[in-house]
């Protein structure tokens, strides 16, 4: 995997995102398929609906959300199932749907996998 990004799906797709996966359980509410222009939609490699239930995008939650959700992503085999079907694009870019760019699973995901051996730099 090369370079690999995180970017809203209610921003506008580009080429510079190249390979856009959408890493919701759940499509994002007002974004079309044609808007949302992906390649695949993992729902397995989200957060299980519990612990994105008990989480709720509370920032005051995140440590404890990162943990719990890097415990899951260990378990978890849609973790090689993304890295073999992003394996030999230069871009990959990980779509999600919360407000918060700063506070956010695909957030979590994407520094997950550089730890594991992705490379790149966060999107701009």
């Amino acid at each position: 995997m090369g370079e690999l990004r995180i970017k809203r799906a209610y921003d506008d797709a580009n080429t510079a995102d190249g390979y856009r996966v959408l890493v919701d359980r759940m499509w994002p509410r007002g974004v079309s398929k044609e808007r949302a222009a992906l390649d695949e939609h993992l729902k397995d490699i989200a957060p299980s609906p519990d612990l994105r239930t008990w989480w709720n995008h509370d920032p005051d939650r995140i440590d404890e959300f990162t943990k719990r959700y890097r415990a899951e992503l260990d378990n978890n085999p849609a973790v090689e199932d993304l890295r073999s079907r992003v394996r030999g694009h230069k871009t990959v870019t990980l779509i999600y749907g919360a407000k918060d760019p700063d506070v956010n699973h695909a957030r979590i995901l994407r520094d997950y996998l550089r730890e594991a051996g992705a490379s790149g730099e966060e999107s701009p």
